[in-house]
């Protein structure tokens, strides 16, 4: 039986986000392994309205401001030599990366 490594991707930044996707699934291709992904989870949306005057007074209006999480799943087979090629991947700052075996 061959485990499998289930990989999370988390990102504020969508854009790096499919490059390292796409990383991994040219990796899987080129090895010939199976690879389930990417699959898009729900994006977590975080909004924070501000009062747009520094003192209170004035007029009520406000600024909203918002920060969306994208998240993306991929399964793929763990055979050794596919999970050292995937431990070299550069991965930028926005991206965090969970590796999970099961």
């Amino acid at each position: 039986m061959v485990r499998k490594a289930r990989i999370r991707l988390t990102s504020t930044d969508y854009q790096k986000l499919e490059e390292v996707c796409n990383e991994l699934k040219s990796i899987a291709q080129k090895t010939g392994v199976k690879f389930n992904g990417p699959v898009p989870l729900p994006t977590k949306r975080l909004k924070v309205p501000v009062l747009k005057s520094p003192c209170g007074e004035g007029t009520a209006t406000w600024d909203r401001w918002e920060m969306r999480i994208h998240k993306r799943l991929i399964e793929i087979d763990s055979e050794e030599r596919v999970m050292r090629r995937i431990m070299r991947i550069r991965v930028p700052e926005e991206v965090h990366v969970t590796i999970e075996l099961i």
